[in-house]
Parts: structure tokens; sequence; C-alpha cells
């Protein structure tokens, strides 16, 4: 099968079904990074990569199954079902700014986000939707394995007014660029606010996922403080949830998307039902809540009514 047919499949098959999940199989190579994100493009749901590097066929089938059970049973199901909300460990438990206080929220340095499954188009709307002069960084983590980073940043570099690229070590973090997390790198940043720079490692994974939205999170809690926009986007999971816990509490802006637009409302679904999201909107509306958050006005600046 090649790559128009899968094309006129998925547009063949959206006409019919639009809410049909659909899963495809895909290689860790740069033809099936391109494969797959065009299909993406065209609706497919999510991904599962097929097993490299194993030679015996019992443990290819049970790779595949870790990979794909979690997926189906995501996409699968019914609008609405509640997943309980996981309380952090009593060490890392935080208190909560209570929503009454939020007119007390800090100025905006820099947005963060993160996204997983649907992730690759909503952060095409997203990011299309921020102006070249966006006044300050975007850090985004998107949960994708290696080389499909490099082509995700490089095709939303294409639509976006900001520059997208594939996150690197030691480059400075400014306005006027989107940082995405490299393939099985934890992305971080570093420094102070008036120097930040791009960190990586491999360190372990956080909730079974490198690059972790926690891991971006937490980093930019200690460069940042309390001034970051944190925006989580549909996924599967909890990843953000413990990070939004920590950007909260130092009076942090927490925007996610809400389950009408999300492919899964797993990451973000956590934060809303955890009382965490100064806001839950439409994937539509989100670019434009980055843009009047990062532009309003610092909080208590007063206002010359001399002539």
């Amino acid at each position: 099968m090649n790559h128009s047919f899968f094309s006129i499949l998925l547009e063949q098959l959206r006409q019919t079904h639009r809410r049909l999940p659909v899963i495809m199989f895909s290689t860790l190579t740069e033809r099936g990074a391109v494969v797959t994100l065009d299909c993406l493009a065209l609706g497919a749901s999510d991904y599962v990569m097929k097993p490299s590097n194993v030679s015996n066929f019992e443990a290819a089938k049970e790779r595949i199954r870790e990979q794909l059970i979690p997926k189906i049973k995501a996409l699968c199901r019914l609008p609405g079902e509640i997943t309980p909300v996981a309380a952090a460990p009593p060490e890392r438990r935080m208190q909560v700014v209570p929503r009454a206080q939020s007119h007390h929220l800090s100025r905006v340095d820099v947005v963060a986000i993160g996204a997983s499954t649907g992730g690759p188009n909503a952060l095409a709307e997203v990011l299309a939707a921020l102006p070249a002069d966006l006044p300050v960084p975007v850090l985004a983590v998107q949960h994708m394995p290696p080389v499909f980073t490099k082509f995700l940043a490089k095709r939303l570099d294409g639509i976006c007014p900001l520059r997208v690229a594939e996150a690197a070590p030691g480059e400075l973090v400014g306005p006027g660029t989107v940082w995405i997390a490299a393939g099985d790198y934890h992305l971080k940043v570093f420094g102070t606010k008036v120097a930040p720079v791009i960190g990586m490692d491999q360190a372990p994974p956080q909730n079974s996922c490198r690059p972790s939205v926690d891991v971006l999170f937490h980093s930019a809690a200690e460069v940042y403080g309390g001034n970051v926009l944190a925006v989580v986007l549909t996924g599967m999971g909890q990843d953000g949830l413990r990070g939004t816990q920590e950007l909260r509490e130092l009076g942090a802006r927490i925007v996610v998307q809400d389950e009408a637009t999300s492919v899964v409302w797993g990451m973000p679904g956590f934060i809303a039902r955890a009382d965490l999201a100064h806001r839950v909107l439409p994937l539509s509306e989100i670019g434009q809540e980055i843009v009047r958050t990062v532009t309003a006005p610092p909080p208590f600046q007063t206002t010359n009514l001399r002539n």
C-alpha cells in the first residue's frame, strides 16, 4: 500500500464516518514519519509504532498489544465517561491556589504547551493563530518518537507565522520561535529569566513519556516561577497534571482544551476535573486566548490619566 492509497482511504472514510477512530501502524523512518503526519492531518486518530529490532514474534506481538490496547480504549471511550483523577503522592502533594485568587496572576513570560493523541493537528491550529510578533517564547511537548518530531516541526514551520523548530540543547530561549521537544528527549529550560537556555536529557520517562509535559512544566516553574501560561491540549493519560499543580501554586495561568474538541480528553480532562484550569476552551479559541493573555497589561498596572 502506498501513500496515495492511505490518503484516498482516509478522505473517503471521513466523508461517511467522521468520528470513527482510526489507528495506523507506522515505521520509525523518515518515510514513516511523513506518511504518518499526512494521515493524521487527513483524519487518522492515532498511530502505533511497528516493533523494530525484535527477533521474537511473540515479543513483537506483545509490544504491539501494549501500545494498541490502551489507545483503542481511550479512543472508544464514551463522551462524558469519567476517569478518576489520581492524587499526587503525599511527598509531592501541593496546595492549589483557589479560583477566587486568579486575579492576582502574574504576567506571562513564556508559553508552555503539552499535547499527545490528536496533538499534531491541535498544535497546527493553535500555533497558526499566534502572530509573528508574539512577545514571549513558546515551548511545546508533543508525545512522539525520534524522527517524527523533526518532521512535525518542519511542517508546523510552514504554516505558522512564528518560526517552529525542533529543540536543540544550548539554544537561547526568546520571542519569535516555537521549540518542539525532540523525540525521546525531555525538553527543559534552565538559567534565568533574562537568559533562559534550552536543555535536553534522556532521564527516565515520566508518566511513561519521554519527552514529558511534567518535566517541561517543572523546569518552566523553576526558571519563570508563576510567569508561565501553561496550555494542555488533547491527549491520552495524565502527563502534565503534576506540573500544572506546581505552576498553579505559583500563580501561573492554566488553559486546557475542552472535551468536545479533544480527540482524547485525558490530559486536559484530568486537569479540568482537578479544578486546576482557569479556562477550558474549544480548540478554535485557544490561540486567541494565548494572544489575549500574553498581551494583557501586567497586573496592578496603573494608567496615567493626565493629558
